[in-house]
């Protein structure tokens, strides 16, 4: 028979609740344990998010050092719709005129109509590139090599079309169909005089269906074959910037001005002006990035290591020496000098200063900071100027330079942020472990302390059950006597 036994029943000791009230009080370093491996996830989080922060800040930081920042142009364009520019490389400001009289094109011819579905004969069509001229057209061939292109009895045009533009040879076919029937069109893959091309067609001796002489374009004087209908030669697009005549097999110009792109799309009825100008916007833009950056950075640290009068507790990071240290390294750097000889010497000069009201933010005057940028390169060397030839940030390097520096060697895989993060998790781990064995040590504890209650309250039950017997006995003597 199985014994149902209960802790206490017999003693009217509570075994349980004795048990876990004893282990509450020998579970306290536990939960210190656990509380400081709280703190220290939040840590390693909160530096992490420095190190987010501080990565934005570089970005924005790298674009002030950049000369490519301070060399930005902006172009215009007084009718964009027949003629735009972008800039593509180093250009200078500048501005002049264009004309645009015509625009490049390429070659296309057309076939006559045939029905639908019908096929021609077995022969080859030989495609050859170059360039149409004479008053009789006849083609200069190209560098490129002719293809020819093997036409199999009974193929349609569609079949037709779709070996020449598996071919590769310079022209794109396509299929027209309308009421009259279907017509190969064929068109050169590349705009300008020296892309046109000619077809010349040749049928096998055994040939049944219809000749390929219907698709050929060899003598476009004789009007056969697809010369029969209205032929599109290539065309160089043809403009004058500033008076001076110019000449493209494209509608891109990508070499006329250096610097900038081209792009010829309508023949103009009037001079169309072209203004290269100092990009003073993205120049402004660069800036307020910049302060916005390190604004978010400091509102970041401040926060982290804020302490709070009212309630005297500290934030996450109050009095941690690497985050204040960050801090203090980073606005020491905000007003430092720039150590050069040009008139720009700190961020205030350039319209950039620690706002009134902020706890360290930065504040932009657009007004100041407009009038610096009139002269980009001053600007530009305030920010850029290059370290000195041993790798050294010193007082006379360039803003950004500086602060570039400052920053990668903070959050670098060898930087105070990478160390700080590194020594946290070891602290992490190792209270990992010392939970692990505090927690096997308070098992045998409990354990133990059951064993000796679980005895303790046996022995009480016993002692209780004599008690009862000897009192029932002493009970029963004195009714007897």
């Amino acid at each position: 028979m199985t014994t149902i036994s209960a802790a206490g029943i017999g003693s009217g000791l509570d075994v349980d609740d004795i048990v876990t009230k004893l282990m509450a009080v020998e579970q306290r370093p536990l939960t210190t344990l656990q509380t400081q491996a709280t703190a220290l996830d939040s840590k390693i989080s909160a530096f992490g998010t420095i190190t987010s922060q501080l990565a934005s800040l570089s970005d924005a930081v790298t674009k002030l050092a950049a000369a490519a920042t301070w060399d930005a142009k902006s172009v215009s364009s007084s009718n964009p719709t027949a003629a735009s520019a972008t800039v593509t490389g180093s250009a200078a400001a500048s501005s002049f005129s264009l004309e645009v009289s015509q625009l490049a094109r390429a070659q296309s011819v057309a076939s006559s109509a045939v029905a639908a579905g019908s096929g021609f004969g077995a022969g080859t069509l030989t495609i050859q590139t170059g360039s149409w001229a004479g008053a009789s057209p006849a083609l200069t061939a190209g560098s490129a090599a002719a293809v020819s292109v093997t036409v199999e009895e009974g193929d349609s045009l569609s079949t037709i079309a779709g070996k020449i533009n598996s071919a590769g040879a310079g022209v794109t076919a396509t299929i027209l169909k309308d009421l009259s029937g279907e017509r190969l069109l064929l068109r050169s893959s590349g705009t300008g005089e020296a892309a046109g091309f000619r077809v010349q067609a040749a049928d096998d001796s055994a040939a049944t269906g219809r000749s390929l002489a219907a698709l050929s374009f060899d003598d476009p004087a004789a009007g056969t074959g697809m010369a029969a209908n209205p032929v599109q030669y290539g065309l160089n697009a043809k403009a004058t910037l500033n008076g001076v005549a110019i000449s493209s097999a494209g509608n891109v110009l990508a070499d006329t001005v250096p610097g900038l792109t081209l792009t010829l799309s309508q023949v103009t009825t009037a001079p169309v002006e072209i203004s290269v100008a100092t990009d003073t916007g993205s120049q402004t833009a660069a800036v307020n990035a910049f302060v916005k950056a390190y604004n978010a950075m400091n509102e970041m640290l401040n926060a982290a290591t804020r302490y709070d009068s009212t309630t005297k507790t500290g934030a996450l990071l109050q009095g941690d020496a690497t985050t204040t240290g960050l801090q203090t390294a980073m606005r020491s750097l905000v007003g430092a000098l720039s150590g050069g000889s040009g008139a720009l010497q700190r961020l205030s000069d350039l319209g950039i200063s620690i706002a009134k009201a902020g706890a360290g933010n930065l504040e932009v005057d657009a007004t100041r900071l407009a009038t610096a940028l009139k002269d980009p390169a001053a600007v530009g060397r305030f920010f850029n100027a290059a370290a000195p030839a041993d790798g050294s940030a010193s007082a006379a390097t360039g803003f950004a330079t500086r602060m570039s520096a400052f920053l990668q060697g903070a959050i670098g895989s060898g930087g105070m942020l990478a160390a700080k993060t590194a020594s946290l998790t070891s602290q992490k781990t190792a209270n990992g472990k010392s939970q692990d064995r505090l927690s096997d040590r308070l098992t045998l504890v409990e354990a133990s302390m059951r064993k000796q209650y679980t005895a303790l309250d046996t022995r009480m039950s016993s002692l209780t059950a004599l008690n009862t017997y000897i009192t029932q006995q002493i009970a029963q003597w004195n009714k007897d006597s």
